[in-house]
């Protein structure tokens, strides 16, 4: 992988998202689960994907115009897509007449850090090919961002690579985030690294940042990835962010105080509320920090959506 010098982007112009669409059924329970028999949980039924949600936090964050396009079955297409427009995302929603829309169970532990554990059903989500690609999706596009989850399936995959080369023919700038330690392992390090050469942006987790790169400090992960893509922000949840270029940190950037209620989504949050910085101009630690912000309020919520949805 070579670095390039990253691209800038526009400002003012649209966010185009690429990337999965799915259902969250959320249980909130107290305390471990009790195997062979029943543990009282609170369940609720949202519209979730960590690409619908970035988008929704990007509108959310003031991102003057936010594209979505993405997967789903028959089953809930209308539903999924009355709420991304509830959140003021404009959405090509292909509909798959096979597979069903992708469903997630969140299993939110409601102790003290409402960790969560996801069984996922990828359903249509993942299914998006080339031949769901137009090159007119990116017509005032300024920024476009990839959903890492396309990365695990063949015919996302074939996908992301049409879409990287488009934006690159435009000069616009790409993001990705890595989405998943658990699916990295099984794709394989060096073949993501692989997929993802050109990318200008990477927005991984700490886990996924020390996965990727083999090291057990997340500062020094980030500045190893930084050698590899122009900018990388590392998402450390309630210890903030990381900004790294060229090999060295940048800035610390701290995280806002929060009491967690459900962290589905958080990372999606603050994704969405930094590339809605970037658009506006900021630069970023800046964005970083408009990013924790983002992702203190989404953990006082349950589900991955902000509050002005719905």
């Amino acid at each position: 992988m070579t670095v390039t010098a990253p691209r800038e982007g526009r400002t003012g112009g649209a966010l185009l998202v690429v990337g999965d669409v799915v259902t969250d059924v959320v249980a909130r329970h107290r305390g471990p689960l009790a195997a062979g028999t029943d543990t009282a949980a609170v369940i609720r039924t949202l519209p979730g994907g960590a690409g619908a949600n970035v988008a929704c936090w990007a509108a959310h964050q003031g991102a003057a115009e936010v594209r979505l396009l993405g997967r789903v079955g028959r089953d809930a297409a209308a539903w999924h897509e009355r709420e991304l427009a509830s959140c003021g995302v404009r959405a090509r929603l292909v509909v798959d007449e096979r597979a069903p829309t992708g469903t997630v169970v969140c299993l939110v532990d409601e102790g003290a850090a409402a960790e969560r554990t996801f069984l996922t059903d990828s359903g249509a989500s993942l299914l998006l090919d080339p031949g769901d690609w137009s090159d007119a999706l990116l017509d005032s596009v300024a920024r476009l961002h990839l959903s890492g989850y396309l990365l695990f399936s063949a015919p996302s995959r074939a996908l992301v690579a049409v879409a990287l080369r488009a934006a690159h023919a435009r000069g616009v700038p790409v993001s990705l985030d890595p989405a998943s330690a658990g699916f990295l392992v099984e794709l394989g390090i060096e073949r993501f690294l692989t997929l993802i050469d050109g990318v200008d942006v990477l927005l991984p987790s700490r886990d996924e940042a020390c996965l990727l790169t083999g090291l057990t400090d997340p500062a020094d992960a980030a500045a190893e990835l930084s050698r590899h893509i122009p900018l990388v922000v590392a998402k450390q949840g309630a210890d903030g962010a990381l900004v790294a270029r060229s090999g060295a940190i940048r800035a610390r950037v701290p995280a806002v105080p929060a009491v967690p209620r459900d962290t589905t989504g958080a990372g999606d949050a603050f994704t969405g509320a930094f590339l809605a910085a970037l658009l506006a101009g900021a630069g970023p630690e800046e964005a970083a920090a408009r990013g924790c912000a983002a992702g203190a309020l989404a953990v006082e919520r349950v589900g991955g959506r902000p509050p002005a949805c719905g």
